[in-house]
């Protein structure tokens, strides 16, 4: 059986990043597949209603304003009339939220047990266990995935991770890396500086990305090496900063600040590189050293989190978040570089497209689907024990106010006076077609 699913989340296009890309590249493989894919997020300014995308990929942008970091404000209540039209008119079967900062993500999962849909989640982060905000967001994300049929984390460390904060069966958790679409990122040598050392750093100019560190980093390398120079891509609150080392040092000339990047024009930014710096201090998986590896740069990173599964030794110099250590990591590239040692970048190239592919991922979350689709539906009262479970009691009140909401819309809004959409049919699902008619015949 062919699932309808629901790709549901607050992050998606026009907004860009890691989970964004997972979702838009996970749903075109899984159209090619044959599924029916619909993807569920809050407007984007002007961009409210139904859009559709590459391959008839079905896109509903909710008219629902995002409230803080992008995430809609969790009224659990002012949305459910809206999200049961699109999950029953579109006849969806699995929900597959993603991001557990993606408020959307959780009350669309809620809502669909609520419908008898089965639930997946994915976890694209790592988060701690101390602070104020990370206790309040796992006790949270322990009330979400206490009745979610399955959890998919992006590496293992992250499993590790979601188990303890969300006290997750570890057998309800399974590991699906991200992957790269290596066809985009290509090693484009011409691009690169003959007579001097480029090192690339892409990502958002935050605390969580290491940019205190890189801004030392920066000062110490093109104080010492005035032939090598810095191209940064992205935007955030910590670029004050290196604008002001950049110029209190007066090494304009060996930073540059390019800002916020369209995806599109990230592998042109990373082919002008040798060398590609992440200094992050926290990752559950980092796309942006795939598609620098996949461009043939040598990667020098951090040792945090789930980098060290990414990629294999020979292609990364993984270095302790400080200072000395990255700065060691970052000169053992730069002699290579100089003295032309390491893995060729064709061969880098080569070696990243074997590792990762994104049909390998579909296959593999298409095991997970089948898999819940087998479950059978839980009865309200084995949801409410799903959830006493957390010790959050006032939240059964609210989960039964949300049944009765449902029950009071059945009756108001039946399911059989609600349109039915029609399926987009792509080329592979229409040759399909065809040829089940004919075996018939």
């Amino acid at each position: 059986m062919k699932h309808k699913i629901c790709m549901a989340s607050d992050f998606f296009y026009p907004n860009m990043g890691g989970v964004e890309e997972h979702i838009f590249n996970l749903s075109q493989c899984l159209l090619m597949k044959g599924y029916k894919i619909i993807v569920l997020t809050h407007s984007y300014q002007d961009r409210v209603g139904v859009r559709y995308m590459t391959n008839g990929l079905k896109v509903y942008y909710l008219p629902i304003k995002p409230f803080y970091n992008q995430c809609v404000l969790p009224s659990m209540v002012s949305s459910l009339p809206l999200i049961r039209y699109v999950l029953v008119r579109e006849q969806i079967t699995i929900i597959h939220g993603h991001s557990a900062f993606s408020t959307l993500a959780h009350e669309t999962m809620m809502i669909g047990r609520l419908l008898g849909i089965r639930t997946v989640f994915t976890d694209h982060s790592l988060f701690g266990f101390a602070d104020t905000s990370a206790i309040i967001t796992n006790k949270f994300l322990e009330i979400s995935l206490a009745d979610c049929n399955h959890c998919i984390c992006v590496s293992h460390i992250g499993k590790e991770n979601t188990v303890l904060r969300a006290r997750v069966n570890h057998h309800r958790v399974s590991v699906i890396p991200n992957a790269v679409d290596t066809t985009a990122f290509i090693p484009k040598l011409e691009l690169r500086t003959k007579n001097k050392i480029t090192i690339v750093v892409v990502s958002r100019l935050v605390y969580r990305k290491g940019v205190d560190l890189l801004a030392q980093i920066i000062a110490d390398v093109c104080l010492k090496h005035p032939k090598v120079q810095f191209i940064i891509g992205g935007d955030g609150p910590k670029r004050e900063l290196l604008e002001d080392i950049r110029t209190n040092l007066n090494i304009e000339e060996q930073v540059t600040l390019l800002g916020s990047l369209e995806h599109s024009q990230v592998c042109n930014v990373l082919n002008r590189g040798h060398i590609f710096l992440n200094t992050s201090l926290t990752e559950a998986y980092c796309m942006a050293i795939v598609e620098a590896a996949s461009c043939g740069l040598k990667i020098v990173s951090t040792r945090v989190g789930g980098i060290p599964e990414v990629l294999p030794p020979e292609l990364i110099v993984l270095t302790e978040p400080n200072v000395p250590s990255i700065l060691q990591g970052l000169y053992k590239a730069i002699d290579q570089v100089n003295t032309d040692n390491g893995v060729p970048p064709i061969e880098c190239h080569q070696k990243v497209q074997s590792l990762y592919n994104w049909m390998n991922i579909a296959k593999r979350t298409e095991i997970v689907y089948n898999m819940v689709s087998l479950e059978p539906p839980k009865s309200l009262g084995k949801q409410l024990r799903s959830y006493k479970s957390t010790g959050v009691y006032p939240f059964l009140l609210v989960v039964s106010f949300m049944h009765i909401l449902l029950q009071i819309l059945d009756w108001w809004i039946p399911r059989s006076e609600i349109d039915l959409a029609k399926d987009y049919i792509t080329e592979n699902n229409h040759l399909d077609s065809i040829q089940s008619v004919t075996k018939n015949q």
